[in-house]
């Protein structure tokens, strides 16, 4: 993994990338702020101020998520938008997850 994970690049989830331990999980998050475990899945709530704040935020995260070919389950409103990744080809969370979510971080440096 490297040690920047913005500068990560995610690799075809069909191709063997395997899903992180259980036991890692927790440790891992601590590299995410603003993320948290859910269901099996890496999430994070944003809040905006408007709808077009929200549609700007959701729309770079698709860039992201087209450029990665990783990508999360949206839930969205006005003023919010919901994230949740998990790397559904293998039942779990991956390299890929945390690096799509680093990228998302970055959005909001």
């Amino acid at each position: 993994m490297p040690s920047d994970l913005r500068k990560g690049k995610c690799q075809a989830c069909e191709g063997g990338v395997a899903k992180i331990p259980d036991a890692l999980l927790l440790t891992r998050l601590q590299e995410l702020p603003g993320w948290r475990l859910d269901n099996a899945c890496l999430c994070r709530d944003f809040q905006f101020r408007n709808f077009y704040e929200t549609m700007a935020f959701v729309n770079a995260v698709a860039w992201i998520a087209d450029r990665e070919d990783h990508h999360p389950d949206m839930e969205l409103g006005y003023a919010y938008c919901r994230l949740r990744y998990q790397t559904h080809a293998v039942g779990g969370i991956t390299d890929n997850d945390f690096i799509c979510a680093a990228q998302i971080n970055q959005l909001l440096e």
